[in-house]
């Protein structure tokens, strides 16, 4: 919009919208594991949960060609403006 905002997607069947992003928590010894998870808007289907104490757009680019794979691309992919997620190599690989 002019304004800089936007209207978000409404996801209307599944495959429509899937969503993603990173979790962090830490073991009961106190080190940090990252979690990125991934979910189908429309159907709240958990699509992946991957774990570890590190995790890039690397690792990102796996998960997504995982799917794609399996379930074939959705219409559209929503994610937070986080680091992770706007590295050039992700985005390239999206489009």
């Amino acid at each position: 919009m002019n304004d800089g905002s936007c209207i978000r997607l409404r996801p209307e069947y599944p495959g429509h919208v899937w969503a993603y992003d990173f979790v962090e928590g830490r073991t009961h010894d106190g080190h940090k594991l990252r979690i990125l998870t991934l979910i189908d808007e429309a159907s709240r289907e958990c699509l992946a949960l991957v774990v570890a104490r590190w995790l890039n757009h690397e690792d990102v680019l796996a998960a997504l060609a995982e799917l794609f794979i399996e379930r074939g691309p959705p219409a559209h992919i929503r994610s937070d403006n986080g680091s992770e997620f706007i590295a050039t190599a992700v985005q390239t690989w999206l489009g």
